[in-house]
């Protein structure tokens, strides 16, 4: 009982303290934030292109040093809940349902359980000596193991999220998703970045903080009218022949309004920075840094500082339209040499400023609005497939990559009988260095082909030695056991396939093993691979939703392909080097045409009996 008691009091101890240590933040993150804004204003009275009073920077301060003030006390009030439930459950004072306390116990005995059987499935430690028969015996039956552990995890998953999952994370995401929502802007971005790490954090966190791409905060058409005068000249009704009050779409950093052309009467897309954020942004940047330096030096196993170290550099350039307005033409010229069916709307330039972007108007509905691929009559597989081709030949081919692929920005129509894709929001792009390009495009083709030795050596080129099977599946989200039995059948389809729900259990439960390492690897990798990362975790997101869970990992293989052919053809030093290239390029592309043929045929046998089970 005494030790009880002990324990207790050290987990109390243990809790305040860091709970201590959090709250200390407070002081120190407002103060840091109250001087980034003071050094604002310096520059600014520097400046004597200045546009605005000096009194206008006080209310975005102020706002500022408020949003890092409930930033701070979010965090404290993280802490405080797991610190808590820890200490509560320690001692016996959960009031969970029975039903509820059973679920969670058998939900941690199939956790373990499929550890366990992913421990034996990648053990090699006992292989040798078995003659080859026996050694593939073994593996299929070990494999089996993992698909049953995987589909039974699923299972009591399903069962726990239908009786209310786990309260102490769901309270969490509530108040990350408060947090976001309050403060608005950046706050939101990386909201909505975590959403998409399906794999890496808890189920609560991707239902509650996935809400936020469909719930940015509308700025009041007044201060819609400021910006637009501010910026361009004239209010709204004197620039537009029409300009419509309501937003059709929010997002974090701007709502875009649908307006029509004075002289052409065509109809526009007006995109409008939120009012402040421009102001503010700096302090915000630099309120998250902070805190997540406090909790990466408190937290052993927190180590996020690879969000803050990407989003701190990018946000500028996000914030300018004119910037984006840029990136669009240089995309649109790309994509249209390309000849994919995508469209980039056109700029119109003459009502653009840094927080106004004016463009064409596409028709289009969300790319994962599975409701109105069904009404338009389109297949899922060839919008999967025309989104990946998109992304990835801007990544292989040109170099010149949209970096935040999330449905709200990938919007479809149908054209000539098929998908067609509206590509939007050019904000965030990353332009790759040519050596790096090769070197992950190298990597690319050796994942699809299963080639591990060059999986290996490529994984090395790009800095990550010995975890090189956690970086493959980080990338694919697919085991890499899967990787090693598709180097044994030649094929780009291991064959087996788990349903979707026990498929994520599986992987899931490989990415909880090695979280540590995993965020090892995201702190040493390249620069330009973080902001590549997020363009898979969202493109993985979309070919989930569209039932499609390989159909990146193909597309990415073809154009890898394509760009390291290229990169050999030109350096080749004679003859025998470009005809090696050439049939090294041709047995990958007969690969994906077999693949492709069988991905049709399994359709078309699919349809058939649909359609008999209609008549």
């Amino acid at each position: 009982m005494m030790l009880s008691r002990n324990f207790g009091v050290t987990l109390s101890r243990r809790a305040i303290n860091r709970m201590r240590n959090v709250s200390t933040a407070t002081a120190l993150t407002t103060a840091g934030v109250v001087s980034w804004h003071q050094h604002s204003v310096t520059e600014l009275e520097a400046s004597h292109s200045m546009q605005q009073p000096l009194t206008s920077l006080i209310i975005p301060t102020l706002e500022a040093t408020i949003r890092a003030q409930r930033l701070v006390y979010t965090a404290f009030m993280v802490v405080y809940d797991y610190e808590s439930a820890k200490l509560r459950a320690y001692l016996g004072l959960e009031q969970d349902s029975t039903e509820k306390v059973k679920w969670l116990e058998e939900r941690s005995k199939r956790q373990e359980a499929l550890e366990k059987s992913q421990k034996d499935y990648t053990d090699e430690s006992h292989s040798s000596g078995l003659e080859p028969g026996e050694y593939r015996k073994i593996k299929l039956a070990q494999r089996q193991e993992v698909l049953t552990a995987a589909e039974r995890l699923a299972d009591a998953e399903e069962v726990l999220e239908k009786i209310g999952g786990n309260d102490v994370h769901l309270r969490a995401a509530n108040r990350l998703l408060q947090l976001c929502q309050k403060n608005g802007g950046v706050y939101i971005k990386i909201g909505q970045h975590l959403a998409n790490l399906d794999y890496l954090i808890p189920k609560e966190y991707i239902n509650v903080l996935s809400t936020l791409f469909d719930a940015a905060p509308l700025t009041p058409y007044e201060d819609v009218c400021k910006v637009i005068e501010e910026d361009l000249g004239a209010s709204p009704d004197n620039l537009f022949d029409s300009f419509e009050k309501e937003p059709i779409a929010s997002a974090s950093l701007a709502q875009v309004h649908v307006a029509y052309d004075k002289d052409s009467g065509e109809k526009l897309a007006v995109k409008v920075q939120h009012r402040g954020l421009r102001e503010t942004s700096s302090g915000d940047v630099f309120a998250i840094t902070t805190v997540i330096h406090i909790l990466d030096f408190l937290f052993e196993d927190f180590t996020w500082m690879w969000i803050a170290e990407e989003i701190a550099p990018q946000l500028p350039k996000e914030l300018d339209f004119c910037n984006e307005g840029k990136n669009s033409e240089k995309a649109k010229a790309a994509i249209e040499k390309s000849g994919l069916d995508c469209v980039v709307p056109k700029v119109i330039w003459k009502d653009t400023s840094e927080r106004v972007l004016c463009m064409e108007f596409e028709e289009g509905f969300k790319a994962t609005d599975t409701e109105a691929i069904e009404e338009a009559g389109l297949n899922k597989h060839d919008i999967a497939k025309l989104i990946a081709s998109v992304f990835n030949e801007q990544v292989f081919i040109e170099g010149f990559v949209h970096c935040d692929p999330h449905p709200a920005n990938l919007m479809i129509r149908k054209q000539d009988g098929g998908p067609f894709l509206v590509l939007l929001d050019h904000g965030l792009y990353k332009q790759l260095d040519d050596d790096f390009r090769i070197q992950y495009a190298r990597l690319w083709r050796n994942l699809m082909m299963a080639d591990v030795k060059g999986i290996k050596e490529s994984c090395r080129a790009l800095g990550v030695d010995e975890m090189y099977t956690l970086f493959a599946a980080m990338l694919t989200s697919r085991p890499f056991d899967e990787i090693v039995e598709r180097s044994k059948t030649g094929s780009l389809k291991a064959d087996f396939q788990p349903d979707s729900k026990s498929d994520k259990a599986m992987i899931q439960g490989y990415a909880q093993r090695f979280l540590k390492d995993i965020f090892g690897i995201l702190s040493t990798v390249p620069r330009q691979m973080l902001l590549l990362l997020k363009m898979n975790d969202c493109l993985r997101h979309i070919d989930y939703t569209l039932g499609s869970p390989l159909n990146n990992v193909v597309a990415a293989g073809k154009y890898a392909s394509i760009a390291v052919y290229d990169d050999e053809r030109k350096n080749a030093r004679g003859i025998r080097d470009r005809l090696r290239a050439w049939f090294d390029y041709v047995r990958v592309m007969l690969r994906i045409q077999a693949h492709d043929f069988g991905v049709w045929t399994q359709q078309r046998i699919s349809n058939s009996r649909l359609s008999l089970l209609n008549q």
